[in-house]
This record gives C-alpha cells, sequence and structure tokens, in this order.
C-alpha cells in the first residue's frame, strides 16, 4: 500500500538554501508519509508579495496540506486567511498556514522556535534589557517570544522607525509597558544585556552586518534569527570579541517541528529533525 502524499511548500524570497524540505521530508518518512515540499521562490519567479493572493490559491486547488510562509511574506499574508490562531494574532504575523475544508488557519510558530531556542542554547542569560534589530514578520514573534521569557525591558530599532513604533505600541498592551521603540541604536545598547537581531541583513542574498560591529561588547549576548548562512557577519564578530551567541539553527528546527504538528497533527521529533539540519553541515561523505 503506497503511503499518503503530503504536499507543503515554503513562500518566500531566495529561499534556496532553506533546509525546511529536508527536515519536513524526513520527518513525514519517520511518520510513514510521503512528503513533497515545494520552494516557491518569489526571488526566482520574478514575483513579490503581491503575488501571494495566486499562489494561496494555486496550492489550495493543488491539495497542499499547508505553506511555511517566511521573508517577505509573513505579515502581507494575514489578510488572506480566514482565521488566525491566538499566538498569531496577538503577533499579528503568520509563517505558518494550515489548508482545512476550505479554510486558510494561519498560525505563529516562529514565537516558538526561538523560546525553545534561547531556553535551551541561552541558559541563565540576562533579561533585564533586550535589544531587537527588526520589526517585520520575524521581529514580530522573536519580540513576542523574548517577553514572554521574562524580558524587564525590550527596546525595539528598525529601519522604518514607525514600524517599530507600531509593534511596541502592540506589544505594551499585553505585557505592561515594558516595550518601546527607538531610533538610535547606540542609545538602545546602553546598558543592554542583549542582542536580537531579526532583520534579513546577514542572510545570503543581503550580506553584511545590521548595525557598526563597535556597538558590541563581550558583555552582550547576541542572538540571531538567520540561518542560512548559520554563521553569519554579527555572530562572527560577536564571536570574536566574546559575547554569548545563538544562531538561528534552533528557532529553524523547532519552529518546523511545531509547523509539522500543525500539518499533519502528528507530534515531530525536534531532536531528529535538527539531526536532519546539521547534516547540511557535514563534509561530503560524513554520515555523522
Amino acid at each position: 500500500m503506497q503511503p499518503r502524499t503530503l504536499l507543503l511548500g515554503l513562500i518566500g524570497a531566495g529561499i534556496d538554501a532553506s533546509r525546511s524540505p529536508a527536515m519536513h521530508e524526513a520527518e513525514a518518512a519517520a511518520h510513514g508519509l510521503r512528503c513533497i515540499y515545494q520552494r516557491i521562490d518569489l526571488t526566482s519567479l520574478g514575483l513579490t508579495a503581491e503575488a501571494l493572493p495566486e499562489l494561496l490559491t494555486a496550492a489550495e486547488r493543488m491539495g497542499f496540506a499547508g505553506l511555511n510562509i517566511t521573508h517577505p511574506c509573513k505579515q502581507n499574508v494575514v489578510p488572506l486567511l480566514t482565521e488566525l490562531s491566538d499566538e498569531a494574532r496577538a503577533i499579528g504575523s503568520v509563517n505558518t498556514v494550515v489548508f482545512d475544508r476550505g479554510r486558510r488557519v494561519g498560525h505563529n510558530t516562529d514565537r516558538w522556535g526561538f523560546k525553545q531556542s534561547v531556553v535551551e542554547h541561552l541558559p541563565g542569560a540576562a533579561l533585564g534589557r533586550v535589544v531587537q534589530l527588526g520589526a517585520g514578520g520575524a521581529g514580530a514573534a522573536t519580540a513576542y517570544a523574548a517577553l514572554e521569557l521574562g524580558a524587564r525591558q525590550l527596546v525595539i530599532v528598525d529601519a522604518v522607525h514607525e514600524r517599530a513604533r507600531a509593534l511596541a505600541d502592540r506589544l505594551a498592551a499585553m505585557f505592561s509597558g515594558r516595550v518601546h521603540a527607538e531610533r538610535d541604536v547606540r542609545m538602545a545598547l546602553g546598558g543592554a544585556d542583549g542582542l536580537i537581531h531579526a532583520t534579513p541583513t546577514g542572510m545570503a542574498a543581503h550580506p553584511g552586518l545590521a548595525l557598526p560591529a563597535s556597538l558590541l561588547r563581550a558583555e552582550l549576548w547576541v542572538a540571531e534569527v538567520v540561518y542560512f548562512p548559520l554563521e553569519t557577519e554579527l555572530l562572527r564578530v560577536a564571536r570574536r570579541i566574546g559575547c554569548r551567541t545563538l544562531d538561528g539553527a534552533g528557532m529553524a528546527v523547532h519552529q518546523a517541528a511545531e509547523a509539522f504538528r500543525l500539518f499533519t497533527g502528528l507530534q515531530a521529533d525536534a531532536a531528529r529533525m535538527r539531526g536532519v539540519f546539521e547534516s547540511f553541515d557535514r563534509p561530503p561523505g560524513r554520515d555523522a
């Protein structure tokens, strides 16, 4: 008897290096399912986020169980959905869409992924004052997670200050005013314990640093959401000066594991998915 086939996909820009297809396909196989996970790369297709309505409709018609959504579409997709989970509504950003009998249900598993990654890989990180660069789709989720983790003060900086202020105002209403926006990253980092980087800068398609390297100091912990490449310029600089660092791997794995559960109703093995993720970093010919 042939296993049931699960159709999934990822919509985003510059996603050729995404490890989501391998993680989901391998996890499905471990559960006795056949999974086909398709990258829908806006860059390769010459499209923008304006194509989202057409792409969602096409995926529905072709029988997809769901889609992951990444930069630059996590907020643009929200108005196109019929329902939002509680966390997606609170965060205002969606990275997972489940198609269910004519419904498009939006979820945010980024928040869970980042939170779990910090707990596992930055234990005991000081959370007095945390600065976050980026207030887009990923940044909305990581900011929410940082406040859930207990950040007493969260300062959000974004190239578009109005976007940082809008996110800060929304979160302040939910977290007793513990968050505000700042225009100047230098001022924001004064007295900070940690830095969350949640902009596309550092991705293979957007190399570089989102802030002057001179603003980093050894006492800061630095958390990155980008995972391709796994070692961004920000992490290289931070490690060189002695910062505790967190790469984007843990967030990527845990958000994928939760998305798999939403797509299938089956509990994913995050450790197994981590093994698939890490297999990309092994030299050719090595099995472990």
